[in-house]
C-alpha cells in the first residue's frame, strides 16, 4: 500500500507565499488518488522493507506543465526514480493562478509506506544495509549498462562480455527479471507514461537482451 502526503511548498522567492498557489484539478484527494492508482513499488525497495519520504521539487508553467523536476531530498534508492515519475506523470493537470510567478519552485513530499509485508520487524540496521546493497548492485549495474551502450554504439570496452555476462548472473539478470521489467514497462505505457516505458525497454537494451527491441521501434524513435 502507497500512503501519499500532500504539502506544497513554495521555495526561495521571498514574495512566493503573497501569490495563489497553483492546485491540482480536483483538490488534494484527487492528486492522492491519482498517484496511488498510478503507483509501481519498486521491486528491490517492496522487496527489502524500504520506505520513506521522498521531496520532489518542480516548477509548472501557466499551462499546468511539469519543468525542471528532480528529487530534493531522497534515499539514493529506487523509490527516488518513482516518486520523479509519478511527478512529471501531473504534467498538464494543474490549475495555475494568473499571478503565479513560473520561475517559483514547489516541493512535494511523497510518502512511501508497505502494509502487511511483515516489515515492522525491520531493524534499522538491517535497512541500512539493504540501502547499501541497493547502490552496490547500482554501481554493478552501471558497468552492465556502460558495456552494452559502448558496445552499440563500436567503442571500446575495458571488460570483455564475459565478465560481463558474470555480473549479470549475479545480479539476477536472467529471462525471469526480464519479463518483468517488460510488464513494467507495459504497465506505463498504459499509464500515458511513454517516457517511463521508453526508459525501461533501454534498459532492457543495455544489460544485453533484444526483447524489448520490437517496442523501442514502435514508441521510442
Amino acid at each position: 500500500m502507497l500512503l501519499i502526503f500532500f504539502k506544497i511548498w513554495l521555495m526561495g522567492f521571498s514574495g512566493a507565499l503573497a501569490q495563489d498557489q497553483p492546485t491540482f484539478k480536483g483538490g488534494t484527494d484527487a492528486l492522492n488518488t491519482f498517484i496511488a492508482n498510478r503507483m509501481i513499488y519498486p521491486t528491490f525497495s517492496k522487496n527489502n522493507c524500504l520506505q520513506g519520504k521522498i521531496y520532489v521539487a518542480f516548477q509548472l508553467n501557466k499551462e499546468g506543465n511539469v519543468f525542471n523536476s528532480k528529487v530534493q531530498k531522497g534515499l539514493g534508492i529506487d523509490l527516488d526514480q518513482e516518486a520523479l515519475r509519478l511527478i512529471r506523470l501531473t504534467n498538464g493537470k494543474w490549475e495555475v493562478p494568473a499571478n503565479y510567478d513560473t520561475n517559483s519552485q514547489l516541493v512535494i513530499p511523497i510518502s512511501f509506506s508497505l502494509k502487511n509485508y511483515n516489515c515492522n520487524d525491520r531493524s534499522s540496521d538491517e535497512i541500512a544495509k539493504a540501502i547499501e546493497l541497493y547502490r552496490n548492485r547500482l554501481a554493478l549495474q552501471n558497468v552492465v549498462t556502460n558495456y552494452y551502450k559502448n558496445k552499440y554504439e563500436d567503442k571500446i570496452n575495458q571488460q570483455n562480455e564475459i565478465e560481463i555476462i558474470s555480473i549479470k548472473n549475479e545480479l539476477g539478470f536472467d529471462d525471469k527479471f526480464i519479463n518483468e521489467k517488460m510488464r513494467e514497462a507495459k504497465q506505463k505505457l498504459k499509464q500515458g507514461d511513454k517516457e517511463g516505458a521508453c526508459e525501461s525497454w533501454y534498459f532492457i537494451k543495455y544489460i544485453g537482451s533484444n526483447a524489448a527491441d520490437e517496442m523501442i521501434t514502435e514508441n521510442c524513435k
